[in-house]
């Protein structure tokens, strides 16, 4: 594959196969065409996938919430994102949170619907939930290429059954059942080949990645990729990220991919909204990689070269996350947009020069 192309007829989706991925994470798509955001490259305006498409990205990412508010990311929202990035052309990464709203290392709220489980029947309820949701796109013909069981579960899922670190303490048992049972739902409802990938947050963190991989390794996990989120801001410099990588990648013999990244290309505001990435020195690499667009582009150069340079080809490839989500959709109803500066295209839509890094 040399980037996202019309697929052939008949054609059979499937993982890319040692491919390096470039891909985004484009779940606020619809949220944003609501309010009438349009997408320009060059003078060609066409849906976002299909510009990023034209750009060589072959990967689109999408979270799916259980019953989020109304208007995100539900899984039907994420299969019609879906077919449209299947069009395109492209793979599909779905991200299940088992949550009805935001799920990170500081949040893995239980779906309301499914509170009071006790963990065997909430296990039978992630398996069968997961088998569902992987059936469902290959029911609609696109089936997925890759699927998380969880979206930044350093700290567990599900809680409070899944909880990892409660009180002093260390519960992965419960967690690792949970895993067990998502991953085994999505082998469950596959048609096609699909990659499974389990996704933490410490892309810069090496000590903290390898206790996270080895407890669930230790206790008998079996999954294909590992997916970290690197912030700069949060995570630290390439270098750390590129040590991380190697070592991750030695050390379980798996692919490894930057799930999550973003980097600011201005430090403007766009309204009164304060935003995650809002001064220069929060940017370990501000020096290489200045706050302007022309630094951003800079930066996922420099990505590239790291996720290439990872030993055995185990650098499987990059996700920008949601570079198309401007000003005017918040991350909840009320709410502003505190990513509104990491975006690739600037406020009016136009697309900023680090478009050139979904290039084959």
């Amino acid at each position: 594959m040399t980037g996202c192309s019309a697929p052939e007829v008949g054609a059979v989706s499937g993982p890319i196969p040692r491919e390096r991925i470039r891909g985004a994470d484009l779940s606020f798509t619809l949220q944003m065409e609501a309010i009438g955001a349009r997408y320009d490259d060059g003078g060609v305006t066409a849906p976002v996938e299909r510009l990023l498409a034209a750009r060589g990205a072959n990967l689109v990412r999408l979270r799916a919430w259980v019953d989020p508010p109304p208007g995100y990311s539900t899984l039907q929202s994420a299969l019609t994102l879906g077919r449209r990035a299947h069009d395109a052309g492209c793979d599909i990464l779905l991200d299940l949170h088992y949550s009805d709203f935001w799920a990170d290392q500081y949040s893995q709220s239980e779906p309301g619907a499914w509170a009071d489980q006790d963990l065997g029947r909430l296990s039978e309820t992630v398996r069968g939930y997961t088998r569902d949701a992987v059936a469902a796109f290959a029911r609609q013909g696109t089936p997925l290429a890759m699927i998380q069981v969880g979206n930044e579960i350093t700290t567990g899922m599900l809680w409070p059954v899944g909880k990892v670190y409660e009180r002093g303490h260390e519960h992965w048992d419960a967690f690792v059942q949970l895993l067990k049972a998502g991953l085994a739902g999505a082998l469950d409802g596959a048609t096609a080949p699909l990659e499974t990938m389990v996704h933490i947050d410490r892309g810069g963190d090496n000590g903290g990645a390898r206790y996270f991989y080895d407890a669930v390794t230790s206790r008998g996990v079996e999954f294909d990729l590992i997916g970290l989120s690197y912030y700069p801001f949060w995570h630290g410099s390439l270098d750390t990220l590129a040590a991380n990588l190697g070592d991750l990648a030695r050390r379980y013999g798996k692919d490894v991919v930057v799930v999550e990244t973003s980097y600011p290309w201005t430090l403007e505001r766009a309204d009164g909204t304060e935003y995650y990435a809002a001064r220069l020195d929060e940017l370990p690499d501000a020096a290489r990689f200045p706050a302007t667009p022309e630094g951003q582009a800079a930066y996922f150069e420099g990505l590239r070269t790291v996720v290439n340079g990872v030993p055995d080809g185990r650098g499987r490839g990059f996700v920008v996350w949601e570079p198309a989500w401007l000003p005017g959709v918040g991350w909840d109803h009320g709410e502003g947009n505190p990513y509104a500066n990491l975006t690739m295209f600037d406020w009016n839509g136009a697309a900023l020069p680090s478009l050139a890094a979904f290039r084959p």
